[in-house]
Formats: structure tokens, sequence, C-alpha cells
């Protein structure tokens, strides 16, 4: 029987007659309700995420509702719905061309924001953090981990740091500036984080937000008092607390008798990447963690296994803050304090060399020295508060790893984000599809 007509349905006892609905009409009816019940859903839910986003602060976390109406309102809800029902004209379909660029467009927005105030992708380059992280991870840097920071460039090419691929130049402009503000985010920094932050030592003019990015461990948090001795870090004068995942190295004067050690093994056996020969085939300058150090000793063949420090009380150029005053080097450093917001110091020509970053390029204040008394903002003053938190971030591969030992403080403004796990890991030494380090797939960051 065709649908469009009446049905009449005929019972024992009592006939009843009733008008089928139509086809189009249960079609109009179905939207209608689909419709309806979408924005009731949206409602609802908004509601729940507010009180949620209100009970923990989140205040990055309204733009989720905002995306979602946006494409619930636009794809769903007619707007000339007070308007009386006109036959529409067919809407023209969209050309293949105009199909690709809504796609790439829509994706391209959604990404920005997401690496914006979400998460990013992040590869490690240098071997600073070995054997914590390798050459050729991939990271997830979680955003949210600290509370995003609203762009201090807004007017940027999308999805690029701070240099256009291929033709080269600056991918962002400067004429848009915004002072540092970070939202809320779900935590806070806390000790041995795996931290990535823009590096403050960068010389090239670039804004915070496009400076080089690095990733370290957080080994200093604010008010902490930090000392090195004999390479071994002392965190309030207790040492450095010890964990699953976080495999400091040293450099290391291997000597041997007889025969010497095969690099395949060391490689295979014991995961040592970093060394070579020193200065005859039986000394070796190698890169090794405590387990790798007294697992050579046991060797047979085996006579010294030293770490390479350097002395107490000498002095070396290139560590900070880069003043003869204080006698610090690589493995003997401090005691230092990390300064926080709010605090105050006293300051002197003695320790300015210290602080002056901090006070001049990281807190914007115009410093000068005259007669060897020293003027902040044009007042004659002897202390100091400061207005931002700071942290010291160094490198689970001590002897190769450049971090706050040579450049100073991380202020807060420079913070990026919680470094997540690896999604990719790539070997570019080995061949075929042993360049995927498959055991590394999805590996957490600890």
């Amino acid at each position: 029987m065709d649908s469009r007509q009446g049905r009449h349905l005929q019972y024992k006892r009592y006939p009843i007659s009733i008008k089928t609905i139509t086809l189009p009409d249960m079609k109009r009816l179905e939207k209608m309700l689909g419709k309806f019940f979408k924005v009731i859903l949206f409602i609802i839910a908004t509601i729940i995420w507010s009180l949620f986003v209100y009970l923990i602060d989140g205040e990055w976390l309204y733009f989720a509702p905002l995306i979602a109406g946006d494409i619930l309102f636009w794809e769903t809800i007619s707007w000339q719905f007070w308007q009386k029902k006109k036959k529409k004209p067919k809407k023209k379909k969209k050309g293949e061309l105009r199909s690709w660029f809504d796609a790439i467009l829509f994706a391209v927005i959604a990404a920005t924001i997401l690496r914006t105030f979400l998460i990013e992708a992040y590869t490690i380059p240098t071997s600073s953090m070995e054997k914590s992280m390798l050459v050729g991870d991939f990271l997830f840097v979680s955003k949210v981990a600290y509370g995003p920071r609203v762009p201090m460039t807004p007017i940027a090419f999308p999805l690029v740091h701070h240099t256009m691929p291929i033709i080269g130049g600056k991918s962002y402009s400067e004429s848009i500036n915004i002072p540092y503000h970070r939202m809320k985010g779900l935590g806070d920094i806390k000790r041995n984080d795996c931290v990535v932050f823009n590096w403050p030592a960068e010389s090239l003019g670039r804004p915070i937000d496009k400076k080089e990015n690095y990733v370290k461990r957080c080994v200093g948090m604010p008010g902490d008092i930090l000392e090195l001795k004999n390479s071994n870090l002392f965190i309030n004068e207790a040492p450095q607390e010890e964990f699953d995942g976080m495999k400091r190295q040293w450099h290391y004067d291997v000597s041997t008798k007889g025969a010497g050690l095969n690099p395949k093994i060391l490689l295979e056996k014991y995961d040592i990447t970093e060394g070579g020969y020193g200065r005859n085939r039986n000394e070796y300058n190698l890169t090794l963690t405590d387990p790798n150090r007294d697992a050579l000793r046991n060797f047979p063949n085996v006579t010294r296994v030293e770490k390479r420090v350097e002395k107490e009380g000498i002095y070396a150029d290139y560590i900070f803050p880069h003043d003869k005053n204080y006698k610090w080097n690589v493995d003997n450093f401090g005691p230092i304090t990390i300064p926080k917001s709010g605090s105050t110091i006293e300051i002197s020509t003695n320790n300015l060399s210290i602080y002056r970053e901090i006070i001049e390029r990281y807190e914007n204040n115009k410093l000068e020295i005259i007669d060897g008394e020293i003027y902040i903002n044009d007042k004659l003053t002897t202390n100091y508060t400061f207005i931002m938190d700071y942290y010291w971030m160094m490198g689970d591969n001590r002897h190769n790893s450049a971090d706050s030992r040579f450049w100073g403080f991380v202020p807060e403004n420079h913070i990026v984000g919680k470094a997540l796990f690896v999604w990719m890991s790539w070997d570019k030494n080995a061949k075929g599809l042993n360049k995927i380090r498959w055991n590394r797939l999805f590996r957490s960051v600890k």
C-alpha cells in the first residue's frame, strides 16, 4: 500500500480509522525533533561544563563550549526560523576547490587553537636529556598542565614557531604585543618535572614566545637554595631525589688492560651511546649512568673507571654568573638562592652579577651603577623585590647539557608546558623499520 494514502485498521470489536502520517511529514518531524534535542543537550552540557570550570577555576576551558556552540548553531539551527517559510532554491554544490579550501581552513584553525592552548608537538634535537629522552624523540607537550600562555605575538603564520619554512624570514609580526598572562592550569610546576621553556639567554631580539624551545628537568624551585658539590646536586642541603625514569649520566675516563672494549656490546647490552677512544686504544672517554659505571667496574679487563670532575674553586668564565668573584664551574657551583615572587634580597655591586639579568631584562627595570652605588629606575637602592617566580633547569646528561649552570634562571613567563609522552621515536642511524624505536612509542616522560 502506498504510504501516502490513508490506512484503516480493523479490530474485531472496535473499528478505528487512523490517517497514516506521510513519509515527508515523518522526515520533517524527525528533523525538527533532532534539532530540538541537540539544542537541549547542548544547553545541559554547557551548564554542567560551566559548573566544572567554576569549580576548578580553569578559565581556558570556556573555549570548549564556544567552539562546540559555533559548530552546532551554524550547522544545525536555521537563523530564519521567524520568517515565513518559502520554497528554498537549491543550493549550488560547492566546487571541489572550495571544499578543499574550507576543509584546510578548518583544520588549520582547529590545529592552531589546540597548539596554542592545549597541546603541542616537540622534537628532541640534542642529547642533554639522554637516556631520559633521546635524540629523535617526538613529544607531546601539555600547555594546560601549568596553564596556557596568552600569545604575546598574536599575528603570526599558523603552526610555525619563529621562522618561515623553505623561504626563511620571520613568521610573526611585532606590530601587536600582548602583555604576559597565563591562564589557570591543571597544576603547578613540581620539582623534577620535565619542562619545555623558551631559552632565556637567546640574544637574537625575538619576543619571549618566539625564542628557541628547550626541554630540561626542573631541579630548583622558587625559594630553593641550590648547590653542586663534586658534580652531585643538593637542594636545600639535601641530595637530589632519585626516582625511576630519571637517568643521570656523567663523563668517565675508562682504562683497560689487554683486550679493549667492544663498542657493539657497549651499545646493545648497556646502551652506552656517547664516547670513544682516548689517547690510545686502552683508554676511553665514555658517558655513563651509575648502573653502567658499576657494570664496567666488574669487567675483568677494566682497570679504572673515574668520573671527570672539575675541581672546587676553579673559575670557568662560561659558567653563570660569568663573574670572577664566583669561582664556580660545571661540577662545583653555588650555593645560590632561586628568586621567588614577592621575596626581597639585599643587592650590592658584589652580588649584582647574579641578579642583573632579572632586574634589567626579565622584569624591565632601568639599572645604573653611579659612583659604586646601584640605581633602579633612577632611585638609589640597596634591595630588590622580585616580581616573578624563577626556576633552575638542568639536563640529566650532566656533562653534555647547556642548562641553567651556563645562563642562569628561567622566568615563569618563559615556561611553555610539561612534557607528557613520546608519540614517535626516530633513530636516524638505524636502517629500515629499525629506524623506529618501537619500545619508546607512547612512553610517558618521567
